[in-house]
C-alpha cells in the first residue's frame, strides 16, 4: 500500500468505453497484484451498469489470473438474461488479452417476504473499542509482531485505506487461537456514500475480500499477513439478504469450516451494528505454511 489515500468511490467510478464494455484503474500500490476485493467491486458496478430498477441479489466469481496494477482493467458484460423476475450478467475482466477475472451477478426485482429469519450476531464489543486511538496503547502492543506494530502504531494506515476495519480478536496476533475458530471485524468505508443502494452493495463486495482467508490460519494461531503463511483467493461467492449502508459500522464474522490439500474454505456472515444479517460470504483459497524455498502461489 503506497502512502497515497484512495478513494473508494473513484476507484469503483468505471469509465465507459463502448456498450457492455468499461475501463477500471488500480491505485499506486507495491503489492504485485490487483486487490481481489478491488476487481470484485469493480465488475459489480460494470454490471450494475448494465441493469435497470433491479439490485443484485448474489455473485460467484473466479480469480483466474493476478491483476497487473499498472494497467487498466477492461471489463466485458455478457447480458445473458432479462426475465420477469431476474436479470443474470457475466463479466470478464481482461488484461494483456487474457482474461484473469470471471463473476456471474443475478438480479432480482423487490419482492415480498413469504418467510423471513437471519442468524444471530456474535456478541462482541462496539467499534469504538478497537479505535486507533486505543488500540495505538494497547499494552499488548509492544509484543505483536511488526506488521501488527505498523498496522497500530499510527493512525495513517486507517486513513488512506478505502475500507477501516478494527480486528476484535487482537490477542490471536499474538499467537493465541480464536475462541471457536472464528474471528470479527469491525468495518465500513472510510468516505460517506451517495444513497444509491446498488453503490453500497459494490463498496461492500469489496471489502468482503479483505482478511477473508485470515479465518483459515487463525484457526491453528497463524495470522494471514504473517511473512510464514502464503495465501492467494481462488474463487468468492457472496449473497445479499437485506439493506444495508456500507459507510455505517458493520460486523464481519467469519470462520472457516474445513481446510485440506493446501486449499481451505472461508466463509463470513455480514451484520449491521444494530444485528441485521445484510450478507453472507465464501471462498476458497490457497493458504500454506511458506517453506524456505518456496515460490508466491499464481493465483
Amino acid at each position: 500500500m503506497s502512502d497515497q489515500a484512495i478513494h473508494l468511490l473513484k476507484l469503483l467510478d468505471l469509465e465507459p468505453i463502448e456498450v457492455n464494455l468499461f475501463r477500471g484503474i488500480s491505485p499506486r500500490s507495491k503489492w504485485p497484484r490487483v486487490f481481489g476485493g478491488q476487481v470484485i467491486g469493480q465488475a459489480m458496478v460494470a454490471a450494475c451498469r448494465t441493469v435497470d430498477e433491479r439490485l443484485p441479489h448474489s455473485l460467484h466469481a473466479y480469480f483466474i489470473l493476478p491483476g497487473d496494477p499498472t494497467v487498466p482493467i477492461i471489463y466485458e458484460v455478457g447480458r445473458l438474461r432479462d426475465g420477469r423476475s431476474f436479470s443474470t450478467r457475466r463479466v470478464t475482466g481482461i488484461q494483456h488479452g487474457q482474461a484473469i477475472f470471471s463473476m456471474i451477478v443475478s438480479f432480482a426485482k423487490p419482492e415480498k417476504d413469504s418467510f423471513s429469519h437471519q442468524e444471530v450476531m456474535p456478541e462482541v464489543p462496539p467499534p469504538e473499542a478497537f479505535s486507533p486511538e486505543k488500540m495505538a496503547g494497547h499494552p499488548l502492543l509492544k509484543d505483536a509482531p511488526k506488521f501488527v506494530k505498523r498496522f497500530y502504531e499510527s493512525d495513517r494506515p486507517f486513513r488512506r485505506r478505502p475500507v477501516e476495519m478494527r480486528p476484535v480478536e487482537f490477542e490471536r496476533y499474538l499467537g493465541q487461537k480464536a475462541p471457536g475458530g472464528r474471528i470479527n471485524f469491525w468495518i465500513k468505508t472510510n468516505v460517506e456514500l451517495p444513497d444509491d443502494p446498488a453503490i453500497h452493495q459494490c463498496a461492500l463486495a469489496y471489502a468482503s475480500d479483505m482478511a477473508l482467508l485470515d479465518s483459515i490460519a487463525a484457526r491453528h494461531g497463524e495470522a494471514l499477513f504473517k511473512d510464514n503463511i502464503m495465501a492467494a483467493s481462488l474463487d468468492h461467492a457472496m449473497w445479499f439478504h437485506r439493506p444495508f449502508r456500507a459507510d455505517e459500522w458493520m460486523l464481519y464474522s467469519q470462520d472457516s469450516p474445513s481446510a485440506n490439500g493446501g486449499r481451505g474454505l472461508a466463509r463470513g456472515m455480514i451484520f449491521t451494528r444494530d444485528g441485521v444479517h445484510v450478507a453472507t460470504v465464501a471462498q476458497e483459497g490457497l493458504v500454506r505454511l511458506r517453506s524456505p524455498t518456496a515460490t508466491p502461489p499464481v493465483a
